[in-house]
């Protein structure tokens, strides 16, 4: 390629700077909690009474040390209060739609070791809430706002977490008997507004997208054969943190390369992106930063060298096809399950075209072949968690099939979803082997082809998209395209300027 052809990204190290953080969008949440909650409780013919009741998190310490972990607010407090600091509760008044922060009370030492001890007109103004008083006055302070009748009500946080299958924990007070507690209304309720995102939300996953496609990018660029898994980890975080000021991110970074590609959640303690990268290996980067608790979900796949081999070629395409054909089908009333059935597919028949299976596709699909390659499901909801709850409302039952049993969700698209689409294909021993022996699957797979692939890994693309009202909005912004990976990793811009065209590199 020619240097005129090729022209380095500007000097400047980012595109972004980190946006103003709007206390409205709280605000918002909690109106929006409020009026879900009144008309809920209006058709249980119920009085609009009571307090929404939350405890924040609590600062954690590294097991019998004084070490502190790094703080992460709990997220639904999160959510409602946005409050970064540990040790809160927060109330909300139903009858009035007032909020109340009660702030732990902090000894004179703090101001020593930690900082000046912020008055609590700081939080008022700080947070947008009606009331600010201490955590050692809650019992008084919900007593002397309630206008009900008897025994203040407090609505608790608890219910379950289909991702995890953990539990909310409800708020605790050594006085609960002074009040009467519900701890089956308010979960599902605030689960729910947690799936729909306002703009102002969508703002801040917006730019958590934008500055982690741009450390991607940034990654892409600079990976070489014979450095460690954990550098490209390590310049991943540096960007997110140095240019984007998210001192956070979304989950553990996934950055595995040749065989280590193909375990599905590689990066843990036991796997800890330690590999040395060799010439012919696929990267599978999975990482996504977090900033002011919303995060973004993005994975990149692309050759260490720089250059796609004809094996690579046949699957990369084949999940990028699957990306492709989802998020161009995505809108309003589509079912995931029916999305995550046609990633399968077109997956299936580009490994069909490529020679690695062969037979009817509608028999492979009856008999599940597409989760062997694709085990996991196509995505989730995204927002201040990685894995946004909401996936199973009540009523709603997991698949027991293969493949399908993994889905986050099973609803409908809807306006003001966010979900990530994550078609894969993979290697795994522990799911072929058997398959390959297997009387109804063996027949499926071209074995001397399958066998070629044994040690290749696999291949995740990954983008998180908002459902429109008439479609949907990558907000993802990688390259994805194999010739655009490729212009990318030897040095072209992103994006591509208007006179690049893919007749500027070779195909591989």
């Amino acid at each position: 390629m020619s240097s005129e052809a090729i022209s380095m990204a500007s000097s400047s190290p980012s595109s972004f700077s980190p946006p103003n953080i709007p206390m409205e969008l709280h605000a918002l949440n909690r109106q929006k909690l409020v009026r879900s909650l009144r008309q809920h409780l209006q058709s249980l013919s119920r009085p609009l009474h009571g307090f929404v009741f939350l405890q924040g998190g609590e600062e954690q310490m590294r097991y019998c040390t004084d070490h502190a972990i790094l703080f992460r607010q709990e997220s639904y407090f999160a959510y409602l209060f946005g409050v970064s600091e540990p040790g809160f509760f927060g109330a909300i008044d139903i009858a009035s739609g007032k909020s109340i922060l009660f702030a732990p009370r902090l000894s004179a030492d703090y101001a020593v070791w930690l900082g000046e001890i912020k008055p609590l007109s700081y939080f008022k103004e700080r947070y947008m809430v009606s009331v600010v008083c201490y955590t050692d006055e809650i019992v008084r302070v919900l007593h002397d706002h309630y206008k009900g009748a008897g025994k203040p009500s407090l609505f608790l946080l608890h219910g379950l977490n289909t991702d995890s299958n953990n539990f909310c924990k409800p708020a605790e007070l050594e006085e609960m008997e002074k009040f009467d507690s519900d701890l089956s209304i308010l979960h599902p309720i605030l689960t729910e507004c947690r799936i729909f995102k306002t703009e102002m939300e969508l703002s801040l996953i917006q730019y958590a997208n934008d500055i982690s496609s741009e450390a991607h990018v940034e990654v892409m660029r600079k990976t070489r054969a014979g450095m460690k898994e954990y550098q490209l980890e390590s310049m991943f975080l540096h960007h997110v943190y140095m240019y984007g000021g998210c001192r956070h991110c979304s989950y553990t970074c996934i950055c595995a390369t040749g065989e280590n590609s193909s375990v599905l959640h590689y990066g843990h303690a036991a796997a800890p992106n330690d590999r040395t990268l060799d010439n012919g290996d696929m990267a599978l980067l999975d990482m996504g930063a977090e900033y002011h608790f919303y995060g973004s979900d993005i994975t990149c796949s692309f050759p260490v060298n720089g250059k796609f081999t004809s094996d690579q070629c046949i699957i990369y395409d084949a999940v990028l096809k699957a990306h492709n054909a989802v998020i161009s089908t995505m809108r309003p009333g589509i079912s995931w399950i029916d999305m995550h059935k046609l990633a399968e597919e077109i997956m299936l028949e580009s490994l069909k075209t490529g020679g690695l299976i062969s037979g009817n596709v509608d028999d492979m699909m009856a008999e599940r072949l597409g989760a062997i390659f694709m085990p996991h499901g196509l995505g989730h909801f995204l927002g201040i968690d990685t894995h946004d709850p909401g996936g199973y409302a009540k009523g709603m039952e997991r698949p027991k099939e293969p493949g399908l049993r993994s889905l986050r969700t099973i609803r409908e698209l809807q306006e003001g979803m966010v979900i990530t689409v994550e078609p894969g294909c993979y290697f795994i021993d522990a799911l072929l082997e058997p398959a390959m022996k297997n009387s109804t699957t063996s027949k499926f797979f071209n074995h001397k082809e399958i066998c070629r692939f044994k040690n290749f890994g696999g291949v995740r693309i990954e983008s998180d998209v908002h459902i429109t009202c008439n479609g949907c909005k990558n907000l993802s912004n990688c390259p994805r395209e194999r010739w655009e990976i490729e212009a990318v990793m030897a040095g072209a811009p992103w994006p591509l300027d208007k006179s690049f065209s893919r007749g500027n590199i070779g195909e591989g």
